[in-house]
């Protein structure tokens, strides 16, 4: 290395007069690991701050500080580090942090996973440019999730109801039908009538043939129109996987605080999101937390996961559904495990319902949204919707005790009022759970919901007692069958 590269190179670009701009030039890398750049003697260097590489052969590529120890950075390459030549590749700080074009043109497009359009559609005229890091919601200011968001999906919104402002992660596993379930409730959600509703996608790490899948469902139902896609393919960079669910929240935040859209962000998959911080951590050779994940993790998914909410005064709200898959199926895995810390709930997919062709395989059992009291009731969906959920869990959860028992002293053993609880749970699972394609308004899940209730003696109908008389499909022929 010689003397001219040991110390920075100071050029001056040409700019109106009162507007002059000198910018530094460094070639003073000290060496490269994974996606990771090593910069020493900097100066003014902040963290966050964007990056400008340029290649001895002209070739340009991104970056952002991710630490600063003295006078050495450490630097992200989006792009990759493969062909960095350590002497003779240029960097110069670019004083500002990572930021995206928003504006409602967004609405309909394919971007990349940082920002830019992929679709060959017109160019994107922003309205503003936001800092990506975004900000967290003053808790002074924060409004209490409430109202309703209808998936289409019987298992959500009848019995852990997705509310404006909730963050309601689906947990799901390697080979289940996690990326259909997205589809379908990116298709079919939809809030009241009158209000303007918008789909935020943000994908990490997709395949070519995922991908196509998604655009294609997406174009053929008409659904892009409220969709902005964020993409990211698994040949992508790896380090663009962190970028990619900030600047889908940063557009969300702007429909929906700016413009008054009610916004869903769903994101799929937080696995490959925490693979990629994984992947980080290592090259800048930190000292590990559980299973080689860094320690500080949990912070980093709550500063994704926090910006899910409603501000006061503002009719807009940003709610989240993230998708994240549970290697080994191991719910207890760090991911999962502080994804369930942050968020408000969960939805479990269950292999043992998709080996049976039941779709969507939400296991029921381990769901909660913890948030479902708020968005549910008279003038929401309607008022025995909390009511018929309970009945329904606990006539689905006893079937599901009986068949164990089944397993051990066959069914004949049992009294008739068992075998109508075991009728139930294949019921449930057939009709509620495994309601396939078709999009489902609140109104024909509870109908369902008190035809198969209708199945079990009435006496057994303690939590929906009250209602028994209005709602029960043999009210108005059996009204002498009273509780």
């Amino acid at each position: 290395m010689t003397p001219e590269t040991m110390t920075p190179t100071t050029k001056t670009e040409e700019q109106p007069a009162r507007l002059s701009l000198v910018s530094t030039d460094y070639r003073t890398i000290s060496y490269v690991t994974g996606p990771l750049v090593f910069v020493e003697n900097v100066h003014d260097v902040s963290y966050n701050e964007m990056v400008a590489i340029r290649m001895p052969d002209g070739a340009r590529r991104s970056g952002q500080v991710l630490e600063v120890s003295g006078d050495t950075a450490v630097i992200q390459v989006f792009e990759g580090t493969q062909g960095i030549d350590v002497d003779a590749t240029e960097v110069r700080f670019l004083e500002e942090v990572a930021r995206i074009s928003v504006s409602l043109d967004l609405l309909g497009r394919v971007l990349n996973g940082t920002g830019d359009p992929i679709d060959g559609g017109a160019p994107i005229i922003p309205e503003a440019r936001l800092d990506i890091t975004g900000s967290p919601i003053n808790p002074y200011m924060r409004e209490k999730p409430a109202d309703f968001i209808e998936t289409g999906i019987s298992a959500i919104d009848g019995l852990n109801t997705l509310v404006r402002g909730q963050k309601l992660p689906i947990f799901s596993g390697s080979g289940l039908p996690a990326n259909e379930l997205a589809a379908q409730i990116i298709r079919q959600s939809r809030v009241k009538s009158g209000e303007e509703f918008a789909v935020v996608f943000g994908a990490m790490g997709l395949t070519h043939r995922e991908a196509a899948y998604f655009i294609s469902q997406f174009e053929s139902t008409g659904a892009l129109e409220r969709v902005v896609f964020f993409l990211n393919l698994a040949d992508d960079p790896t380090v663009e996987r962190l970028l990619t669910p900030r600047c889908a929240l940063t557009v969300a935040e702007y429909l929906a605080f700016e413009k008054d859209l009610q916004v869903l962000v769903v994101l799929s998959d937080m696995t490959n999101y925490c693979e990629a911080l994984r992947e980080v951590s290592t090259a800048r050779e930190e000292v590990p937390g559980r299973r080689g994940y860094p320690g500080y993790m949990y912070t980093d998914l709550a500063s994704i996961y926090e910006r899910a909410g409603r501000i006061k005064n503002r009719k807009g709200s940003v709610t989240q559904l993230p998708i994240l898959s549970m290697p080994d199926d191991d719910i207890t895995h760090p991911i999962p495990d502080l994804t369930g810390y942050i968020t408000e709930g969960q939805i479990v997919l269950s292999r043992q319902l998709h080996r049976r062709a039941v779709f969507p395989p939400i296991d029921v059992l381990p769901c909660l949204s913890r948030l479902m009291n708020l968005g549910i009731g008279e003038g929401k969906t309607r008022d025995d919707h909390r009511a018929v959920a309970n009945q329904l869990y606990a006539a689905y959860a006893q079937g599901r005790d009986l068949r164990k028992l089944v397993a051990i002293v066959g069914e004949e053993a049992l009294s008739d009022t068992d075998r109508s609880y075991l009728r139930f749970a294949d019921e449930f699972e057939k009709r509620i759970v495994g309601q396939g394609d078709e999009g489902r308004t609140i109104e024909e899940t509870l109908s369902i919901g008190w035809e198969l209730m209708a199945g079990l003696p009435k006496a057994e109908l303690k939590r929906v007692r009250e209602f028994v008389d209005t709602y029960h499909p043999s009210a108005s022929t059996d009204a002498e069958d009273a509780i």
